[in-house]
């Protein structure tokens, strides 16, 4: 903290934060201070390796703490305001909400820098050798949602949901509420499935708030079980289960082939060619956020950015852990972002992608 304390001191930004918190701390070296991220799970192992190479790049300056909190409760962290005990990073697995852009706003975090950083995927996936279902997202929202189609939800098994699948039980291990991962899973998937119903469009136009209820709430009844905000304990529920399902990132699915199996959604599998071609339904970008008025206190914090953009690249250390390439143009933007540090605004968020 005292490190903090002395690198906000020397940011007029936040000179009034940092004061509040002088009297407490001893005085010390800005040039130690290390890098604070928060956020995502699924980012949590990129961020990581990051972090690792930036280390080794920069041995006079401390190593960046990571921490994996969740999307939802990082993002929370991020914008509780400006000042040493905030963190400087929020890594997400999904856009920031524009809600979430008004609470970071009311409390004093109005400088924004948003960086996609790569590409992934919800990956559905069994034990090897369990049970193997093609899926879509009409059949996932049928089976894990808690009202399907405004009714009440009475899928016991997978045949129940589809005749085509087999009459196992539905049993399915995903992420919680906070996480970047479920939200992306009701956008993604649930949502999808949902407006297959033309009566869920018109639900839409006349009630909007019913309509994110019906189409996005998940059932509480057993079949779908939370398994907090680690993705290697899904791995492990489903590994023991062969008749279980378990949604996680790619990268999970990736480094653990030797022991799960991908589930296909709408007959395509979850490969790095179909989620960079975005021909898999699950397919997602995955987001950095950093604060432009830490960019002045904390002096590794840019040196950390840059090291992001040199670990994107198709082929680079990124990939070789499990993250797609953005394409080249999508690359070049965000790389333009880290050396013009262009904030982001609201109006950006709310655009129709």
């Amino acid at each position: 903290m005292a490190h903090r304390i002395t690198a906000f001191l020397k940011t007029g930004a936040v000179l009034a934060i940092a004061s509040a918190t002088l009297s407490a701390c001893d005085s010390g070296s800005a040039g130690t201070e290390s890098v604070h991220a928060v956020g995502s799970s699924t980012v949590y192992p990129f961020a990581k390796l990051v972090a690792e190479n930036f280390s080794r790049s920069n041995a006079d300056m401390r190593s960046p703490l990571i921490e994996s909190t969740g999307t939802g409760n990082g993002i929370q962290l991020f914008c509780k305001g400006l000042g040493p005990d905030t963190p400087d990073m929020a890594n997400a697995s999904r856009r920031m909400k524009p809600d979430e852009f008004d609470k970071c706003a009311a409390n004093g975090v109005d400088q924004i820098i948003e960086l996609q950083v790569g590409l992934d995927g919800i990956a559905f996936a069994s034990a090897k050798g369990g049970i193997m279902l093609n899926l879509s997202p009409k059949t996932i929202y049928a089976a894990l949602a808690a009202q399907p189609y405004g009714k009440p939800q009475t899928a016991k098994t997978w045949k129940d949901v589809d005749p085509a699948l087999p009459a196992d039980p539905i049993i399915v291990y995903g992420p919680p509420s906070t996480s970047g991962t479920r939200d992306a899973l009701k956008e993604l998937i649930l949502e999808v499935g949902c407006k297959t119903d033309p009566a869920m469009k018109a639900l839409k136009d006349s009630d909007e708030e019913k309509y994110k209820q019906v189409c996005t709430e998940v059932r509480d009844d057993g079949a779908y079980v939370d398994q907090g905000e680690q993705d290697n304990l899904i791995v492990q529920k489903i590994v023991g289960n062969p008749r279980a399902v378990g949604i996680f990132g790619f990268s999970y699915l990736e480094e653990n082939l030797d022991k799960i199996q991908d589930l296909p959604m709408n007959g395509v599998p979850a490969t790095y060619e179909n989620i960079a071609s975005f021909d898999y339904p699950g397919a997602r970008p995955l987001y950095v956020y950093v604060k432009k008025a830490h960019m002045r206190a904390i002096p590794g914090l840019e040196a950390f950015m840059q090291e992001w953009v040199k670990s994107w690249a198709k082929g680079g250390p990124l990939t070789k852990v499990g993250m797609v390439a953005m394409p080249p143009e999508t690359m070049a933007a965000n790389a333009a972002k880290v050396q013009s540090q262009t904030v982001l605004t609201k109006a950006e968020l709310e655009a129709k992608k």
